[in-house]
Parts: structure tokens; sequence; C-alpha cells
């Protein structure tokens, strides 16, 4: 049961948002911006990195819903998500993913856990400074978003074929688009959307 009341029927960080539409909008502007904008990663790599550091964090809804976004930017690989998550150095993945998410989980530990070799590494498998950049801060935002949902002790159902469906749309959609389904409009146009 949430912390405070939120609106009901509203599962993990979509019941915070619609909650306090003002703080919801720049939230889902730089997950627009990180995970499904135009990059150089593509979004199914931007999506495992935040997976990955939700599964670290141990947050279910964010591990499951980010995962199963990634899962359908990679045509339903699901398993390749759990290899991820488990394993990510014996995954099927590119070797600059890998750089970037052992860059990605020191993160999570904390930012000064990053070392100038980590960089290195992941620059010599081919990772870009904007890349780095955004790895690092998808790390760092999804440990914000996933205190934000564990937090607030937000509904988090169980049923996987609810993630799968909601990451498809997501992955389609993108997560401004998304968000309208649970922010009022009235509270949109009011912020300038």
């Amino acid at each position: 049961m949430p912390h405070i009341q939120l609106p009901e029927g509203l599962q993990g960080i979509r019941g915070p948002m619609a909650f306090r539409p003002e703080t919801a909008k720049p939230l889902n502007e730089l997950a627009e911006i990180l995970l499904h904008a135009p990059n150089s990663l593509d979004p199914a790599e931007r999506e495992l990195i935040a997976t990955y550091v939700s599964s670290l964090n141990d947050c279910y809804f964010c591990q499951t819903v980010h995962g199963a976004i990634a899962a359908a930017h990679l045509d339903g690989d699901e398993d390749l998500v759990k290899r991820v998550k488990a394993d990510f150095q014996h995954a099927g993945i590119s070797d600059k993913l890998k750089a970037l998410l052992v860059i990605a989980g020191k993160v999570q530990r904390g930012g000064k856990h990053v070392t100038a070799q980590d960089v290195e590494e992941a620059r010599k498998v081919g990772a870009t400074d904007v890349e780095i950049h955004d790895t690092v801060l998808i790390a760092a935002a999804f440990c914000m978003y996933n205190r934000y949902v564990d937090g607030l002790a937000t509904w988090q159902p169980q049923e996987e074929d609810l993630y799968r469906e909601r990451g498809k749309k997501t992955a389609r959609e993108g997560y401004v688009t998304m968000s309208k389904e649970y922010i009022p409009q009235a509270e949109l146009e009011t912020q300038g959307a």
C-alpha cells in the first residue's frame, strides 16, 4: 500500500507522476531524451542500461517495465534482457555496451566509483563521449526513478503481461506521449506541454 494517497490503478511511477504532474513533466521529458530520442546508442541499449541499474537497485517495477521496453526493441527477446541483468559480461551484447554497463553499475554504487580506466576501456571499444555521458546520466536518473517508485511504496503488480504490453506501447510512442494517459491533459496544457 502506498505511503501517501496516490491515484488508484496506476502502477509504479505512474501513480506519483499523476499525483504531481508539475514534476512528472520534466521527469518524462528527461526519460524521453535519454531513452527514446535519436542517439548513437539504440533505444534497446539505453533501455538495457536502465533495466540493469534498476535490477541492481532491486526496483521491481522499473526493471520489469524497462526490461519489457528493451525486449520490445529487441523483437521480443526477453531472454537477452534476463541475461543482461544476471551476467551482462556473458550476454550476447556488444563489447561497447558491456563497457558502458560497467560504468552504469559503478554509478549505481556511487559516482566516484567510476574510474578513468573504466572510461578509457569504453572508449577503446568505440564509446563516444556522448555515449559515456548518457550512460552516466541514465544510471544516475534511474537511481532517482527507482527510489521515487520504491520510496513511496507504489503499487507494482506482478503480472508480466501488463509490463509486456506497456513496454511495446512505450517503445513505439515514447515517454512524453505515454504520460498523456495518466496525467490530466488540463494539467499538461497549463504547463505549456
